[in-house]
């Protein structure tokens, strides 16, 4: 009877461990990993220095306030599908009920506002230059919805300087942009009434896939006397598509941030993305403590700073203008 009573109980513990698992996915306590960790879900749109800078920034903010109290699933797009990508991500933060969702980029931020909408989940958007026109916020300073950040505004003005600075002479301004991204539109908005006030013209050649890009930034190329670099996320991801057709058309390249001066571009008035990224992650935050994003004004970095690359200016026999010496100095990456 003693043999039969213990291995009815052997047999009871076993059946506790098997039920204990679930298919091979381990299921874990909440006191185990205490009842305050926040789950994030950061879908960014696809892997370029810029945008890997904002989620830097993000990162450290958020691991600043949480510590090891807070999960981050970061998701990032490929190159030839982003915008499907991008979809699917925020359609799975949603589908497991993250604590938030933040996205890095507009197509980003336009998936996660649709993914997340109908679950209330607090969406939280870095370096989108025109939310307003994303459909994502009604105003910058009430946006509405359950949903804010940042905006990386380009200090057009600053740019065009910078540009007369090394080119007194110049005439005209390329730039190529997707002509689906609202970033670009808007970009390309704000650099043509600012070179119109001193004169100059801007073309620019609207692309819609990576297969575009080498035939229309040659033909750009052979119009203008510079070609002007947005944030433009296709675009960014075959700089050096764009370089080669510059080089060959014997014009500059200028950027909109430091990591693209340093990939040859010959200049840029920069905002720093870290710091857009690390002001994204400290808006995360007040929102996971209670603040309500629809009350939250969206946020700009308004200070930025001139960089130019010294290689490639040698390369044009050009040298720092008057007003720029104190410029962050950079060369080209090898």
């Amino acid at each position: 009877m003693k043999k039969l009573i213990s291995m009815v109980i052997a047999m009871g513990l076993m059946a506790g461990l098997v039920s204990g698992c679930n298919n091979g996915t381990e299921t874990i306590n909440e006191n185990e990993t205490g009842n305050n960790t926040k789950t994030i879900g950061v879908v960014q749109y696809v892997s370029h220095p810029s945008l890997d800078n904002c989620y830097q920034g993000v990162e450290e903010a958020l691991k600043e306030k949480y510590g090891d109290d807070i999960v981050i699933d970061r998701q990032i797009g490929s190159d030839s599908a982003a915008d499907t990508d991008c979809s699917t991500y925020a359609k799975q933060f949603a589908a497991k009920n993250y604590d938030m969702i933040i996205a890095i980029a507009s197509p980003a931020a336009s998936s996660a506002f649709a993914a997340a909408e109908d679950k209330n989940i607090p969406v939280v958007f870095c370096a989108v230059s025109d939310p307003v026109g994303a459909g994502i916020v009604e105003n910058m300073e009430r946006p509405g919805f359950n949903c804010s950040g940042t905006s990386d505004v380009l200090d057009m003005v600053a740019q065009v300087n910078l540009i007369k600075s090394l080119q007194p002479d110049v005439k005209s301004i390329g730039v190529l942009y997707t002509t689906s991204e609202p970033n670009s539109i808007a970009q390309l908005e704000l650099l043509t009434a600012a070179a119109e006030k001193e004169g100059i013209e801007v073309k620019s050649s609207g692309i819609q896939s990576d297969s575009d890009i080498p035939s229309a930034a040659a033909a750009l190329c052979a119009q203008v006397d510079c070609i002007n670099n947005f944030t433009d996320n296709k675009v960014v991801n075959n700089l050096s598509v764009l370089l080669d057709a510059a080089n060959d058309a014997g014009i500059p390249v200028y950027g909109s941030e430091i990591e693209q001066v340093k990939n040859g571009c010959l200049a840029s008035v920069s905002i720093d993305y870290v710091a857009l990224g690390k002001v994204t992650g400290e808006m995360a935050v007040e929102a996971l403590e209670g603040a309500a994003l629809d009350q939250m004004a969206v946020r700009t970095i308004s200070d930025s700073t001139p960089v130019i690359n010294t290689d490639v200016l040698s390369s044009f026999n050009m040298t720092i203008p008057q007003g720029f010496e104190n410029a962050e100095k950079v060369v080209t990456n090898k």
